[in-house]
């Protein structure tokens, strides 16, 4: 590595990692960041730094520059990133809403029929049992 300093002063200067590291680093974290959704972002946090990690590393090698380590420390989303998600959490909670109402209307519904049933047959037992030994009234001697 030490004999490819002349060329990265020759190329960049004193300040080469100034110079170098900050366009890198948002472009790797631009390219990397963007293969997943927000969700993702804050679930797979760890595993996506170790990726942006490796890709820094790999393309400041490029560049003769040997990184020691790299770390995510702070991910933020701007106001209107935040906004939807939280409107997309309501419209998820909402929408389960709605299925738990459509699923307990649903059970109601087989709980009346059941209901019905039984009371129909219960009836058509009754009107049976009439038939068979009448009404129930003793006979007045």
């Amino acid at each position: 590595m030490v004999d490819i300093l002349p060329n990265i002063y020759n190329s960049y200067g004193l300040n080469y990692d100034e110079r170098i590291l900050p366009s890198l680093v948002n472009e790797v974290l631009k390219a990397e960041i963007a293969k997943y959704d927000a969700v993702q972002l804050l679930a797979q946090r760890e595993k996506i730094s170790h990726e942006i990690r490796e890709e820094v590393e790999r393309r400041a090698r490029e560049f003769g520059i040997v990184l020691d380590d790299v770390a995510l420390i702070h991910l933020g989303f701007g106001k209107e990133f935040a906004a939807a998600i939280e409107h997309k959490q309501v419209a998820q909670q909402e929408a389960e809403r709605q299925k738990f109402i459509v699923q307990k209307n649903e059970e109601e519904k087989i709980a009346a029929i059941i209901r019905a049933e039984g009371e129909a047959e219960a009836a058509k037992m009754i009107s049976e049992a009439t038939r068979s030994y009448g009404d129930g009234k003793a006979l007045k001697l």
